[in-house]
């Protein structure tokens, strides 16, 4: 393979997106490439909880600051086996990462992260991103915590 070979995952600080990264960044080592890092920032002006910034500035350092957090665990925990750019993108995710993945081999998502609403299959960016990519795009599941193991009921003798 050549280093050519280009992956971009969207991260957003979730869980879904911490997955999408690991999984990016041990392809991208499999296949001698390279992971784009991607994050998209919109700043309406409306409070929507406890982590809104009070203006469009404070919002791209948060998230400068979600992705360059999640490289640096992703580093710790796998090593430099393969590089990471980074970039940080006003606009709305789904067309942040579909532009982004333009001219990438492969585009990589968790199936839900940090949104205001949720769907049933896929996060709403998840879905939107598979319609509108130009590439293949792998869309990891977040794991559904084991149901608790049945008891034993003691059977008297």
């Amino acid at each position: 393979m050549t280093g050519n070979y280009l992956i971009v995952v969207g991260v957003d600080g979730s869980d879904g997106g911490r997955r999408a990264l690991d999984w990016a960044a041990h392809e991208a080592a499999t296949r001698g490439g390279t992971v784009q890092a991607v994050i998209g920032w919109r700043w309406d002006g409306v409070e929507a909880g406890p982590m809104t910034a009070a203006n469009p500035a404070d919002e791209k350092e948060h998230a400068r600051a979600i992705l360059e957090r999640e490289i640096q665990a992703l580093t710790a925990r796998r090593g430099s086996q393969s590089p990471v750019a980074a970039e940080v993108v006003e606009g709305r995710a789904a067309d942040v990462l579909t532009h982004a993945a333009r001219s990438a081999d492969l585009l990589v998502l968790g199936s839900h992260g940090h949104s205001r609403f949720r769907h049933t299959v896929l996060g709403s960016v998840s879905e939107e991103c598979v319609r509108k990519a130009n590439c293949p795009v792998v869309v990891l599941p977040v794991p559904v915590p084991a149901p608790p193991a049945p008891t034993e009921l003691a059977v008297p003798t």
